[in-house]
Order: structure tokens, then sequence, then C-alpha cells
């Protein structure tokens, strides 16, 4: 039996880079596997795994598993002092932020790699190794990606592209103050937008560019994000950071109405929906996935919380506007006091 992990993955891929600042965070020994995209990259892990994504993730003891997030809770279990999702409320704060940046801000990645010809050529043809004719074959499927997570027409691309130089605008402001995002210890949250920068938005030219704005993000992904000493504290559900309560407003915004409009369309039989999203009514492909995963935070809440915590997190939902997103069951209002204020600057 093998003595350590092996990541099956690419560095150009959101979700394989994630899982790579995650098995750091955890201190986990492993060794990256460079896989191919396309036909003949779908090897015998990725059969065991059932899966065509990357990444895949090859235990110890010779388990073939795919979905970063069940990979995650998983490695919490057995690297529970490194663990990246905090017990109580807060874990399930954490759990929602690290579920929007998987499922929602996946659209401004695949928008900056593939409608930008400055990064689909360069990018297409290192994922197809060279195969020009491959590479053709990947760029068409990221633009279908494109047209399927809602960012085809110019106002909703620019809006993508707004809405990130936010959120690395609150992540600069908020390393300013702490060692990781959500507090003084890495949660799933950095993972997430570790793997973003890494293999998406600092490997492409055109938001490379962006990022290259904020002098504190680019010295936390090359230095400080691995790092960790095992040390440091998460702010409590009372009293989040800033970046957070960032993170929330942006929920609400757009990932919300998405989400409510994917879940009727999947109740209905539908295999496409509309939803206005930042003021346009925008045609989505409607993907199972995004629904199960929103569904998973409400179970995490469930099993993780007591009764009293878990009608708490219901009422900061409802009052977040992050309902139709996580769907807990019907809790009376939270007293005013106890609930977060998102502040001035998330509003705008």
């Amino acid at each position: 039996m093998a003595s350590i992990y092996r990541l099956h993955g690419h560095p150009l891929s959101y979700f394989s880079r994630k899982l790579e600042a995650a098995l750091i965070f955890y201190g986990a020994p492993f060794e990256a596997v460079e896989v191919a995209f396309g036909p003949q990259g779908m090897t015998d892990v990725r059969r065991r795994a059932g899966t065509h994504q990357l990444p895949v993730l090859e235990t110890p003891e010779g388990w073939a598993v795919a979905d970063t997030t069940p990979i995650l809770f998983m490695l919490d279990g057995r690297f529970p002092r490194r663990r990246l999702f905090p017990e109580g409320p807060v874990g399930v704060l954490v759990h929602m932020i690290e579920n929007f940046l998987d499922e929602w801000l996946g659209r401004t990645m695949v928008h900056y790699r593939w409608h930008y010809e400055e990064c689909a050529g360069p990018a297409a043809l290192e994922m197809a190794r060279g195969d020009g004719r491959l590479a053709v074959e990947i760029a068409r499927w990221g633009l279908k990606a494109c047209r399927a997570t809602g960012v085809s027409s110019p106002h909703q691309q620019a809006m993508a592209e707004e809405e990130y130089a936010r959120i690395l605008e609150a992540a600069e402001e908020q390393l300013a103050v702490s060692r990781y995002l959500m507090g003084d210890r890495p949660t799933a949250v950095d993972a997430v937008m570790i793997g973003g920068l890494r293999g998406h938005t600092l490997a492409d030219p055109v938001p490379a560019r962006l990022v290259e704005q904020f002098p504190r993000i680019l010295e936390w992904v090359e230095k400080e994000a691995d790092a960790w000493d095992g040390e440091g504290l998460v702010a409590p559900i009372e009293a989040p950071t800033a970046f957070a309560r960032l993170m929330i407003a942006e929920m609400s915004r757009s990932f919300a109405p998405f989400t409510k409009g994917l879940r009727k369309a999947l109740a209905a039989g539908e295999k496409a929906f509309v939803a206005r999203v930042y003021d346009e009514d925008v045609s989505y492909l409607a993907r199972p996935y995004p629904a199960r995963a929103s569904d998973m935070v409400v179970e995490y809440a469930r099993q993780a919380l007591d009764e009293e915590e878990y009608r708490s997190m219901a009422g900061r939902a409802r009052v977040w506007g992050i309902e139709d997103i996580y769907p807990f069951d019907p809790s009376p209002e939270p007293a005013a006091e106890n609930v977060i204020p998102l502040g001035e600057r998330s509003r705008r």
C-alpha cells in the first residue's frame, strides 16, 4: 500500500489546485500526477472514481475518490487538528462560502479563460499537451461551459469581472488584519480562493493583470498560504471577518436568484431556465449538482449543530437573504442583535 496520497489533476484546473492547497494545509504527504484533458486523460484511477472530471484523489489505502468538498470532509476526519471546516456554526458559514466559490465563481474563471483569446489559445494548447486539434476541441468545450453558466452576454461578463474585483479587494483588505480569509487559520474558503488564483487567474494573462494590483494577495499565494503552522482561530459566527460579510452580500445578490430559478427548473423537469441576475434575464443550463451542493450545506448543518444552533443558522440565512440557496427548515427570526450587519461596504 502506498504511504502517500496521489492527486490526479492538472495545474490549470480550478478544483485540482483547490485540493492541492487543501492537502498542503492538512500537512498530508502527497504527490501530484498530471492528467491530460480529453479521452487520453481517462485513466484507470478516474474510471475507479466513476468520473470524467478532475481531480481524483487516490488515498494511501488505494481508494479513488472524487468531488473536492466530500474529500475535504474525509480529510478533516483524518487530520482533525488541521480541519478546514471548523466545528459549530462558523463551520456552516465556511461551508456556505466555500459552496458559493465552488458553484458560482467558477463561471468567472471560465469566462476569463475562454472569452479572451490571449488566455484561451495558450491554455487550450497546454491542456491538449501541444495537440492542436485537441486544443480546438477544448476551446470549444470552454465556450460551451461559458454558455451553460450564463456568462455569454457582455453585461454578464462585465458583472462577473466586477464581482471578482470586489472579492479580491475584500481579500486584500482582510489579509492586512488576519493571516487567512476567515481568521488566523485556513479553512476550505482559503483552499478554494487559492485554487482559483493558482489554477486560473494568475495563470491567464488577462485576470493576472487584475490580481497584480493586490500585493498582499500575491505574497499570500506565493508564500504565506503554504506556511501555516497549525495554530490560530477562525473568527466566530457572531463576528465573522469583513471578507465573510462581503461574501454573504455577494451570495444574496447573484447566487440566490440563480439557485431559486435552478430549483424551480429541476422541480419542473426542465433542462434550462432563465433567472434575473444583475438586472438581466440570463439563460442557464439546469445542472442538478449546484442544487445538490447547496443541500449538502443544509444537511451538514443538520448533523453538526444542536437544535438551537440550527434554528439560529436558519434565521441568519433568511435575514442575510440567502434562504433560496440554503433552504433550512422554518425557524423563528433571530433577535436583531444576534445577526451580523453586512455594513455599507458590503452592500455596494
